[in-house]
């Protein structure tokens, strides 16, 4: 979908033409507004309601309409705080919705959701503008070529990778590291990407925005000597403006993106930190509007919310965009309709384990002796994940031994060769490596062995933990040693007929499992 963006037109149009109602009701952020009959605003129209409080400041506050009551009412919601308003007084409609400046005059720039510069560095050098309410790009234009997106976080790239040109989600409760974790992304992707960045702040804390404007600028990624050759534009409505704006603050930010992407045909990121209050908004604002809630309090318009912003966030045949959500799960629940209802629409997700956050800010005042714990999961034959959980007080157990029998498990840690001994009170070594067809044995509390066949995968060793996620796995004694043997004398037979390169390939991996499997049944004991 080709943008057609049209030159900044003046905020009101001269006095002959001007559309001029009056304010009749204001409850905080919402305004009822009288029109002249036959005159009403269209919906999501920008109204402006310009004039002096009863002290003589100014004032000047943009609404959007977001109901036509009757009688030539509207209601319209602020974008910005109603101190100072008045019943009776002007208010102008603009004809059109809220338009924010595009192009590369943004870049390197901090705009609120009226696409108004806050960063006292002037106004934006440009005269394009572009409406943050338009259609998603029809089905005929969007692109369905598949490419992996490299995050440089090595545990993303190789188990779970995620697709350029997708939607990301971040999933997480209160204090896991959605934000230092988006903050890590752009470190790794805005700097090397090349291309431009857009971020959106949607209801977050002022600090964090802050924090990240000065990265940014220690970084490179803002210039500011140079302002033309930042590579990122800011979008902050932030956690202390009213409903209104949080609502549409990440239209604005969306809307700078898409004009990158159709008319520059650019390869765009975007990130959204937090799409959860994007909804939160959007419950406030469905409550001042008088809609009836729907479930767990939430609005009864939120999956169609929802799909406006998530369904433009696509890629085309000019361009793509890779959006990059942080998403609050409410007291931890995934069931939570905020969460399912951006799950959804997602390409690849990531969930931020409480637990794991908590074992990480614990590990340096944990003593040594009470933290000896070590964690192997493996991915079965069942689709069930075993966690084989040894913990014990110093001198019970000194460390977990992968012992090399025969078979070529690979755990390759910085220079170490297989039949090494990883000790749970040792030094940890944080690697991430290729797992091979093979043994793994593994010693328990009570000195007995657990014998997997493990059919391949992932293995991550550091942090006084080993885990190991395999393709699949089978524990020795839930194996059938008859049928077993049955499926060597099978898979031997179907190699020797093999025909062509890649059957011979196929067989071959299939007698390399077949054999593991015997003998895991026939592993000598210790």
């Amino acid at each position: 979908m080709r943008i057609n963006p049209t030159p900044s037109s003046p905020a009101v149009s001269t006095l002959e033409e001007q559309n001029l109602g009056r304010i009749a009701q204001i409850i905080g952020p919402v305004l009822d507004v009288v029109f002249p009959p036959g005159k009403m605003p269209n919906i999501y129209n920008a109204l402006v309601v310009k004039g002096r409080d009863t002290i003589g400041q100014q004032i000047n506050v943009t609404c959007e309409v977001q109901q036509l009551l009757g009688n030539n009412r509207v209601r319209a919601v602020a974008m910005s705080a109603t101190d100072g308003l008045m019943r009776g007084m002007e208010v102008i409609d603009t004809g059109a919705p809220l338009s924010v400046p595009v192009g590369g005059a943004t870049l390197g720039r901090i705009f609120n959701v009226l696409g108004e510069p806050v960063d006292n560095l002037g106004p934006v050098d440009t005269s394009t503008t572009s409406p943050i309410h338009r259609p998603a790009p029809a089905f005929i234009q969007l692109e369905t070529k598949l490419s992996i997106f490299e995050t440089g976080i090595k545990v993303v790239d190789l188990l779970a990778p995620y697709r350029r040109g997708g939607k990301i989600g971040l999933f997480g409760g209160a204090g896991v590291g959605k934000t230092v974790l988006i903050m890590e992304l752009i470190n790794n992707i805005a700097k090397a990407h090349g291309g431009v960045s857009v971020f959106g702040g949607v209801g977050e804390r002022t600090r964090e925005g802050n924090d990240l404007y000065m990265e940014m600028k220690e970084s490179g990624v803002i210039n500011e000597k140079n302002i033309a050759e930042s590579k990122v534009a800011l979008v902050y409505g932030q956690m202390n403006e009213p409903p209104g704006a949080r609502m549409r603050v990440g239209l604005t930010a969306l809307t700078m993106a898409e004009y990158f992407r159709d008319v520059n045909e650019q390869d765009v990121l975007l990130f959204i930190d937090n799409i959860f209050r994007f909804v939160q908004a959007g419950s406030e604002v469905s409550a001042l509007l008088g809609r009836m809630p729907s479930a767990v309090g939430y609005q009864p318009t939120l999956s169609t919310e929802m799909g406006s912003l998530q369904e433009r966030i696509t890629s085309t045949k000019e361009g793509s965009i890779t959006s990059i959500q942080a998403v609050y799960v409410p007291a931890d629940d995934l069931t939570d309709p905020a969460p399912a209802t951006t799950f959804a629409h997602l390409d690849a997700t990531t969930v931020l384990s409480r637990g794991l956050a908590a074992k990480v800010k614990g590990r340096d005042t944990i003593g040594q002796q009470i933290n000896v714990t070590c964690e192997v999961q493996q991915l079965l034959g069942n689709n069930r994940v075993r966690a084989v959980a040894m913990s014990a007080t110093d001198g019970l157990m000194r460390g977990m031994e992968v012992i090399d029998t025969g078979a070529p498990l690979s755990v390759p840690v910085g220079g170490a060769t297989l039949g090494r001994i990883f000790n749970v009170l040792g030094e940890p070594v944080d690697n991430l490596g290729p797992v091979d067809i093979g043994l793994l044995r593994i010693r328990l509390n009570n000195d007995q062995w657990l014998t997997v066949a493990l059919m391949g995968g992932f293995a991550r060793i550091g942090n006084n933990e080993i885990t190991i996620l395999g393709n699949d796995a089978e524990i020795s004694t839930d194996i059938d040693p008859q049928e077993a043997q049955q499926a060597l004398e099978i898979a031997e037979a179907n190699l020797s007929r093999a025909e062509g390169k890649r059957q011979a390939i196929e067989a071959n991996l299939a007698l390399r499992r077949a054999r593991t499997r015997v003998e895991a049944v026939n592993v000598i004991s210790y």
